[in-house]
C-alpha cells in the first residue's frame, strides 16, 4: 500500500538515489556501530545502512510506518521505538552513539536541544535539515544567521555543513532547500559553564531582542561592574560574542550574584 506523507508528522521523503547515496558516504557506517535513525520514513537511508550493519535501531512515531518496517525487515536487524523522537530517552540504547535522520522539519529545533542533553552518549550526528537552520547552526558571531541556537549548539558539538539537496530529492518536495550536517560532541567542552541552565536563560535573553544592546537584554543578569571586569563592551548586541564570552557572563553570575 503507498504510504501517503502527512503534514504533521513534517514528513518529505528523501528519494533521490544520487543524495541518499552521498549521505551513506558521509556516515561511513561501520557493521558493529551503535547507530539510531530518527525518521526512517520509507527506508532511503534505513536500507543502506541495515545493509552496513549488524543491528540498526530506528525512531519512528507514524504508526503505519512502524507496521510497514515490522513487516518487511526482520526484529534481529532492526529494532523498532515506536515513539515521540522528543520524548525518546536516547540514554536507554548505549554508548558511543550515531544518530542519523531526516529531521522533520516542523520539530528540527527543539529535536537538536533535546539531543543536546545526551552529547555524553554520542559520537556523532549526521541530520538532513532545513537549509537554513543548517546556517543558523554552523553561523560564526556577528552574522544574520547567528543566533541563539548557534551557541548553544556550539557550546557543545563541532558541526560541519557538508552539502546542499534541494527539493526535487524528496516527495513531496519541499518548498526550501535542505543540507547534510555534521554534529560531534567536544569532549571535554572547551568552554565548561559551572550552571548550564543559566547559561541557557542568559543566551536566551541575550537574542530575545536582537536590536537591544547587551546593557538591555542582560539587565537582569550583569551589572554595570560585570561588565567592566569581563571586559565586555555593554553597548554591543549579542550577536556579536563568541560562546567563550557567553560562557564567561554566566560563570561570572554563578559565582558573584547568588
Amino acid at each position: 500500500m503507498k504510504h501517503i506523507p502527512r503534514k504533521r508528522f513534517g514528513q518529505n521523503f528523501l528519494t533521490d538515489r544520487h543524495y541518499i547515496d552521498r549521505c551513506v558516504y558521509a556516515i561511513r557506517p561501520q557493521a558493529d556501530d551503535l547507530l539510531v535513525e530518527i525518521g526512517p520514513g520509507l527506508g532511503a537511508l534505513t536500507v543502506p545502512l541495515m545493509q552496513a550493519l549488524d543491528h540498526l535501531h530506528v525512531v519512528e512515531i507514524d504508526r503505519d510506518i512502524v507496521a510497514r518496517l515490522e513487516r518487511d525487515y526482520p526484529a534481529d536487524k532492526l529494532a523498532i521505538h515506536s515513539c515521540d523522537a522528543l520524548k525518546f530517552d536516547f540514554g536507554t540504547l548505549g554508548k558511543p552513539l550515531r544518530v542519523v535522520g531526516n529531521l522533520p522539519y516542523n520539530i528540527s529545533t527543539p529535536l537538536l536541544f533535546h539531543l543536546a542533553d545526551y552529547a555524553a552518549n554520542i559520537a556523532d550526528c549526521h541530520f538532513m535539515l532545513q537549509k537554513e537552520v543548517v546556517e543558523r547552526m554552523v553561523a560564526a558571531p556577528d552574522t544574520a544567521e547567528y543566533g541563539r541556537l548557534s551557541v548553544m549548539l556550539q557550546y557543545r558539538f563541532a558541526m560541519e555543513y557538508l552539502f546542499t539537496v534541494p527539493g526535487g530529492a524528496f516527495n513531496p518536495p519541499p518548498k526550501v532547500e535542505s543540507a547534510f550536517v555534521r554534529m560531534i560532541p567536544l569532549a571535554p567542552l572547551p568552554h565548561p559553564a559551572q550552571d548550564e541552565a543559566l547559561f541557557g536563560r542568559i543566551v536566551t535573553a541575550a537574542f530575545s531582542q536582537r536590536r537591544k544592546t547587551l546593557r538591555n537584554t542582560l539587565r537582569d543578569y550583569l551589572p554595570p561592574e560585570g561588565f567592566t571586569e569581563l571586559g565586555i563592551d555593554s553597548g554591543l548586541r549579542g550577536e556579536v560574542l563568541g560562546v567563550a564570552q557567553f560562557v564567561a557572563i554566566a560563570n561570572y553570575c554563578a559565582a558573584n550574584l547568588q
